[in-house]
């Protein structure tokens, strides 16, 4: 023991020890110095002869206070030692009762130190002092002790655990001075007393840190962030993220609820990952962040009590069961924040100036600052505004006097911000951005302007440099309605009108034309269509037809609303008086689309013809005329006389029914109807049959007299909003309803309540050309600011169809002459600048040195020539500085690095077609023919341009398709078979090789003798003859040590090319040709185009195969590798190998199989099924074996089918078999092999169907499947082998018919297939069929006739009849509702609101958006109204002007964007939609008079006579007024 420390079992350390020896795990002895501080009862009588802490030594004590004095004790000593040297310890100070008598109050007093945290591996202060009774025996035996927390009993005693046998003892009383009370505490143990801490680290202190970790904080610099989520199983995902919760976060917590799991995953800011699952209920850590896991049986709870030490990401993993809810909380710190900078330099040097200070936007996780928009994110967080203080008041030499008497800025404006003009917005609709430069600027006493630094303009906002424009909707496409058909039976036609509508509802240009809506369609009218029986000539027809058709005028419809009459009906009775109805349409006829629309009847002005006359076609049986004997030789008396008794007698008026009602609702009357009656017949006569004077009175009756429902009523069509090119009119269209008709309130209801369809507010007008006119852009920029420039305009002849499209013609199309398209402009002169000419001589003579750029000062004048002035007239502008290095000869004794390559021990195969390939030396290539190559040797401390290259050991030279570049490296355009070799780089003494192979090229690299000569690797000796034959050999075995692996990646190219495009689409290979390329082209795209291997893993998996490639276990490796490498080092590496979640299959079969071969990597993979397109080991007639993923069509019998499904992932995958999406069922014949593969032994054609493979893992799934077709086999298989004899009457039949066929071969056989053309797809997508006609022919071409199919075995398989189509499954567009309106501000009253558009299956499950990629997406962001954009720019008044007269006067006013209702400011942007107001403007800007005429030009002159400043002259010119009797 040290110190004299006396260390015993059962005693403690009671007096102040200085040393305490910590014995560690190894063994050796660690001193910590600590203290165990003591009271005063515990002071000895005899004084300490320690000098150092003597309390009578005069040194160590301070002078006694007013308060010792007024007491009896001496002054306070100093302060000890602290007790510990980091995590926050203790120390104290002593004084000494100078009384005999008892002292009131304490002899010792603490305060805390070293509060800074310990380093990660320093340990726990308790667990220190646990440890240290490591070696003292206690009841007989050694225990290592752990420490026990938070005793709530007493938290300052040692109390430790024996670990392993879960003993507890109390080994000290008291904890070490310093010692935590409790372990989420500040409060420390003193003396054996816990003691207040405050997060000040004050002793009894009760400063509290707030939920943002600040002592005594406000809160401010956090924000709390709650939210819940909630898990979507449907998906078809196996996990999804639930938050993510930033850096240095606090005070975390989540609670799911439901069967699934929590895990996290963290980013650090250097971009490390980590993962912790969490399994069991405990304490874990991850980033040096502690979390609390608590599993219970029906949720998950974790806490964070924080910072966090990283971005975390709570993910669920999902299981099966019902949805989770998963609720979160946590306070979010507020990383960008204001941070006031100092002042910054004073703005003149004397006299009296200014300086200010700003705010900068600075990042705390970064510790830089950032552009302002980071803080404008946070609401929390106002901008401080700059401070403004005087500086350099002191006077400036006399000849100043302005200086020295008056302020900087008391005869002129302060600096200020002065932009350019907007630039043209990006888009021209849906909301672009437009720009502007901002610059600071400063006026002198003259008016000129001229920039200045930033930094003096900071007092004020900078102006916005961005603002959004053309916020408005681009212009739609809208439809009219369709019009009538134009026939009225059978097939015709129907047209409709289509507007582009742009924002303001006007028809007007812009819109897509390839989304314009088809204006002609054809339509039906289920009337059949017949000639008429009546084919009788009018001459043949009954009188009063004949009349009829001669007295119809055919009216045809105009342009102006007409009555049309439609044809008469027959007559309402066959034979008699009767009546005949026709139909009388108001119609119009549309010229722009030439149909007919039917109007209301008040449209036509004219009067409506009759919709009824009376009829009469002849006499009924029994009814004789006016004499049976029909006498024509009576006379006319009696003849008339006789028609009179006969009307009197035989006709008659009489009241049949009522008129319509004249109105259809609220009250109308109704007209009897009085016609002249036939008595005999009882059918209707021509009035003039009955006697007028007879005719009965006119009856009227009320009806309809319930109320009227909601109708629309519509206002008048407004005039055309364009003379041509189709203009639109509109009207006012409101649903309306009136309680009674004598009633004049109308009130007004909601569209929903009149009936459908609503009549249309808008309609086309003025349909015609506009004639050619000449369309004028803005000006462009000019091409100089100053010194005489131009700018242009386009100009061009454009001509608005009648279809409002816009027709661009030659300019001879226009009238009159073109307007000017270029005009001059910056016609000032410019001023003068520096121009830089050319680099002074190095400043050395040899090795490194500088050289300055020399400048002139020029001027450009209005011409656009330059002359040099005086540099005195550039002295305003800075001259450029500018230096850069110069490099000469090396001095002499010098000593110059050696030259080095900077070569990478690569593998580079290409994998496919590129344009350019960049390679550099040191390792392998193996690349497709025909691609360009650029060969790089990167050097250190060695010109580029001296490089030297070598092939095979000779000079390389430049060929017409191979160049050495002044850059030093080799390009080879199109590379061939002749460019393979070894290709060498020299630089100095390094060298440094470069093999390159061609694939396709089988012929192996070697080298020769006289090369391995040259390359100075052969040895002096006889010996070395032998060594060189080795060597060569060697050397040719490490030239093509890869090619086999490159070999082998290769076969497997198509699989890994096409797997995804087969996961997605498993019936792909009975898709036609070229759907089949122009998916697997695009499929291409995400696969690198070449593969980079480092050569040590070559190596690696070279080693591990030396036993042979042609194992199960070589090709995993391979497979695995290729997996690895396209994963990698594609840019979209998820979609190269992992198939999405949608390709996994719903069915699952009881065939389960679980391979036991682990994956070669350890990291999670999604399943992937290896696809190749090869038969493997078919032996005929025994076996066949096929990879799933292609077609198997079987048309000879085999003794035994395998469809071998090779899975790869991590974990390893379980793989199961379906038949026809059903489960396929196991038994003696149909059964699933050790490796996953399926067998089916003796197939037949009850085989037949889809089978699929799909591979599974926590992680996802992924299928494969492939059509079983058998031709040649009827019932069971008849091959001769173990398991399958050949008897039975199946086998005699084929052998009987067999024998009876004569086969033939070759181009002599006149049979041949012939196949008919597809039928349409039985489905538009989610899979259908198609089918096509399939014959075997005999003879030659013309002469053919039909054969039975057997017949045409010979001549190859037959062609299949039957194929899938249309596979994608059947989607559309859905979205969820309108968000609240709280978008951004686009017009007065007006924001935007979002919606979620996604595409879905028929089911209702979320899917890709790619699969809803040929339907019109709808819109998911719209305009809303909202009282929050209710918002206005506001005035005020201006300030009176800084100027009488001249050209430097201005006033200033606030603007300000306001609500319209509160009048609370908010901020601009949200004002932005209309125009800023300016906010300062020049003024009085006049003539300060003639010579001659005294006036003051300034408003400051009387301070100026007050200070006896008009002596001044430059004062006296501008107070000429005031400083006239002076």
């Amino acid at each position: 023991m040290t110190g004299g420390c006396l260390w015993r079992t059962g005693l403690l350390l009671l007096a102040v020890c200085v040393e305490v020896a910590v014995w560690a795990n190894n063994g050796d002895a660690v001193f910590i110095r600590e203290f165990t501080l003591i009271r005063r009862d515990h002071l000895p009588e005899e004084p300490l002869h320690d000098g150092s802490q003597n309390p009578e030594d005069p040194s160590s004590r301070t002078a006694r206070s007013e308060e010792d004095r007024d007491t009896l004790w001496d002054a306070w000593g100093s302060w000890s030692e602290c007790s510990r040297t980091c995590g926050g310890g203790a120390s104290y100070s002593l004084r000494r009762c100078l009384s005999s008598k008892t002292c009131e109050g304490q002899n010792i007093k603490y305060r805390t130190c070293s509060n800074v945290d310990c380093p990660p591996d320093a340990g726990d202060f308790r667990a220190q002092q646990c440890s240290a009774h490591a070696d003292v025996r206690y009841q007989g035996q050694f225990h290592e002790w752990l420490p026990m927390y938070n005793d709530p009993d007493n938290p300052c005693t040692l109390k430790c655990k024996a670990k392993g046998s879960g003993l507890v003892v109390e080994l000290a009383p008291k904890v070490l001075d310093g010692t935590r009370c409790y372990t989420e505490s500040l409060d420390m143990c003193i003396s054996g007393v816990c003691q207040i801490v405050g997060c000040d680290h004050e002793l009894g202190s009760t400063a509290k840190e707030d939920n943002c970790g600040i002592c005594n904080g406000d809160g401010s610099s956090c924000r709390l962030v709650r939210g819940h989520y909630k898990s979507q199983h449907a998906s078809g995902k196996t996990e999804e993220t639930v938050v993510v919760i930033p850096f240095k976060s606090r005070h975390v917590r989540l609670v799911l609820k439901g069967p699934d799991h929590l895990y996290v995953e963290s980013k650090t800011l250097e971009g490390v990952k980590d993962e912790l699952v969490l399994d069991k209920s405990g304490q874990y850590h991850l980033e040096n962040t502690t979390l609390d896991y608590q599993k219970l049986s029906d949720k998950e709870v974790l806490r964070i009590t924080g910072p966090l030490g990283a971005d975390f990401t709570v993910k669920v993993q999902f299981t099966s069961g019902a949805d989770s809810v998963v609720q979160y909380i946590y306070y979010q710190p507020i990383i960008h924040r204001w941070r006031e900078t100092d002042f910054f330099p004073c703005s003149v040097t004397c006299g009296g100036g200014y300086q200010l200070t700003s705010a900068e936007c600075f990042d705390l996780r970064s510790g830089r600052v950032v552009v302002d928009q980071y803080c404008h994110y946070y609401p929390e967080n106002v901008k401080p505004k700059p401070k403004l203080q005087e500086c350099n008041m002191e006077p400036c030499l006399d000849s100043d006097g302005y200086k020295q008497i008056m302020p900087y800025d008391l005869y002129h404006p302060l600096p200020r911000w002065e932009s350019s003009p907007w630039t043209a917005c990006s888009t021209s609709c849906g909301g672009g951005i437009q720009s502007r430069s901002v610059s600071c600027v400063e006026e002198d006493m003259q008016g000129n302007i001229t920039p200045t630094e930033e930094w003096k303009c900071l007092y004020s906002p900078k102006t916005a440099i961005l603002q959004p424009c053309n916020t408005f909707d681009c212009p739609t496409w809208l439809a009219q309605e369709w019009s009538p058909c134009t026939v009225t039976c059978g097939q015709g036609l129907r047209y409709r009108v289509v507007l582009c509508i742009d924002h303001r509802g006007l028809h007007a240009g812009g819109c897509n034309p390839t989304t314009k809506p088809h204006i002609k369609e054809e339509c039906l009218v289920t009337v059949p269509c017949y000639k008429s029986i009546d084919t009788l000539p009018v001459e043949a027809k009954p009188v009063w037809h004949k009349q009829a058709i001669e007295l119809e005028e055919e009216v045809t419809v105009t342009e102006e609303p007409t009555f049309i009459p439609g044809p008469w009906q027959p007559c309402s009775r066959t034979c008699g008086a009767g009546t005949q109805q026709r139909t009388v349409k108001c119609q119009v006829l549309l010229s722009f689309s030439q149909t007919v629309a039917d109007l209301p009847d008040d449209e036509c002005e004219e009067v409506k013809p009759a919709t009824s006359q009376p009829c009469y076609r002849t006499p009924c049986s029994g009814v004789s005329g006016r004499g049976g004997d029909g006498k024509q030789e009576e006379e006319e008396e009696e003849e008339d006389e006789g028609k009179t008794l006969q009307r009197e007698e035989l006709h008659d008026w009489e009241y049949e029914g009522f008129t319509e009602c004249s109105e259809s609702c609220g009250g109308g009357v109704q007209e009897a109807v009085v016609i002249c009656l036939n008595k005999q017949t009882r059918e209707a006569a021509d009035q003039t049959q009955c006697v007028s004077s007879r005719r009965p009175p006119q009856l009227l009756q009320d009806c309809k007299t319930q109320p009227c429902p909601p109708r629309w009523e519509t206002g008048e069509w407004s005039s055309c909003s364009a003379t041509c090119g189709v203009g639109l009119m509109t009207r006012t269209v409101a649903c309306a309803h009136q309680p009674s008709r004598n009633s004049n309130h109308t009130a007004v209801l909601k569209d929903e309540d009149c009936p459908k369809p609503k009549p249309s507010p808008v309609q086309a007008c003025n349909r015609f050309d506009c004639p050619p006119m000449w369309d004028t852009r803005d000006w462009g920029q000019c091409s100089q600011s100053c010194g005489g420039g131009v700018q242009r305009r386009q100009v061009l002849c454009k001509q608005r169809l009648a279809d409002g499209s816009i027709l661009e013609l030659p300019d001879t199309f226009c009238p009159s002459k073109s307007p000017t398209n270029q005009q001059p402009c910056g016609k000032q002169d410019c001023l003068p600048q520096w121009v830089t000419t050319d680099w002074s001589q190095c400043s050395v003579t040899c090795g490194n040195g500088i050289q300055s750029l020399q400048a002139i000062c020029r001027k450009q004048g209005e011409n656009g020539r330059y002359w040099t002035v005086d540099p005195k007239n550039c002295s305003l502008i800075s001259k450029p500085d500018r230096v850069r290095p110069c490099s000469l000869k090396h001095c002499e004794n010098s000593i110059k690095p050696d030259p080095t390559i900077l070569a990478q021990k690569k593998v580079y195969i290409q994998w496919r077609k590129g344009k350019k390939i960049q390679l550099v030396v040191g390792g392998y290539a193996y690349l497709l023919p025909w691609t360009t190559v650029v060969l790089r040797c990167p050097t250190r401390n060695f010109r580029k341009g001296h490089i030297r290259w070598l092939k095979e050991g000779k000079p390389l030279f430049s060929l017409p398709h191979l160049s050495i570049t002044s850059l030093g490296y080799v390009k080879i355009q199109q590379v061939r078979a002749s460019d393979a070799g070894i290709y060498t780089c020299i630089a100095g003494q390094a060298k440094e090789h470069f093999i390159l192979q061609i694939i396709g090229n089988k012929q192996k690299l070697s080298v020769t003798e006289s090369w391995l000569l040259q390359s100075g690797q052969q040895k002096v000796g006889r010996h070395d003859v032998m060594s060189t034959r080795e060597r060569l050999q060697e050397l040719s075995i490490s030239l093509n040590k890869y090619d086999n692996i490159v070999e082998h990646l290769l076969e497997l190219k198509g699989s890994v090319q096409h797997e995804k495009y087969i996961a997605d689409k498993p019936h792909s290979n009975e898709k036609n040709k070229s759907n089949l390329e122009e998916e697997t082209r695009s499929s291409e795209l995400s696969i690198p185009v070449v593969l980079i291997a480092d050569t040590r893993t070559l190596d690696e998996i070279t080693h591990k195969l030396s036993e042979g490639l042609g194992g199960p276990r070589g090709e995993q490796l391979i497979a695995q590798l290729l997996s690895e490498l396209t994963t990698t080092q594609g840019e979209t590496n998820e979609s190269t190998l992992h198939p999405p979640e949608s390709a996994e299959s719903s069915t699952q079969g009881p065939l389960l199989y679980k391979p036991t071969i682990k994956a070669h990597t350890s990291r999670a993979r999604n399943p992937v099924i290896i696809q190749r397109s090869k038969k493997v080991g078919a032996a005929p007639q025994s076996e066949m074996v096929v990879y799933v993923g292609v077609p198997v069509l079987l048309q000879k019998p085999v003794a035994t089918l395998v469809l071998r499904c090779e899975a790869l992932g991590n974990p390893e995958p379980s793989v199961t078999w379906t038949k026809n999406g059903k489960e396929l069922p196991q038994n003696s014949r149909v059964d699933l092999l050790p490796s996953g593969s399926l067998r089916i032994q003796s197939p037949g054609k009850g085989d037949e169907g889809f089978y699929t493979c799909t591979a599974r893992n926590r992680l996802g799934s992924t299928s494969l499947s492939s059509w079983l077709q058998i031709t040649g086999v009827k019932g069971r298989s008849c091959v001769q082998g173990n398991s399958v004899g050949a008897t039975g009457p199946a086998c005699s039949d084929r052998s009987n018919s067999s024998q009876s066929v004569e086969l033939c071969q070759g181009q002599a056989c006149p049979f041949r297939w012939r196949v008919d053309a597809w039928s349409p797809c039985s489905a538009t997508c989610g899979g259908g069929t198609q089918t096509r006609s399939v014959r075997c022919m005999k003879g030659p071409h013309g002469r053919s006739r039909q054969a039975e199919n057997r017949q045409c075995l010979g001549t190859g398989r037959r062609p299949s009849n039957t194929r899938m189509c249309n596979l994608l499954p059947c989607t559309r567009w859905a979205a969820t509702s309108w968000g609240p309106c709280h978008g951004q501000c686009v017009g007065p009253s007006v924001s935007t609101h979002h919606r979620h558009v996604y595409c879905q299956d028929t089911n209702g499950t979320k899917v890709s958006y790619r699969m809803c990629s040929g339907l019109q997406r709808p819109s998911s962001v719209r305009n809303c109204s909202t009282e929050a954009c209710a918002l206005q720019w506001r005035v005020g008044p201006w300030t009176q002007c800084t100027a009488t007269c001249g050209r430097h006067g201005f006033q200033s006013r606030q603007v300000t964007c306001t609500h319209l209702r509160t009048g609370k400011t908010t901020r601009e942007h949200h004002c932005m939609w209309r125009p800023r107001p300016p906010s300062w403007q020049r003024c009085n800007i006049l003539s300060c008079g003639r010579a001659g005429e005294c006036r003051d030009s300034t408003r400051y002159c009387e301070k100026v006579r007050q200070l006896e400043l008009c002596p001044l002259p430059q004062f006296k010119s501008r107070c000429c007024y005031s400083c006239r009797n002076t």
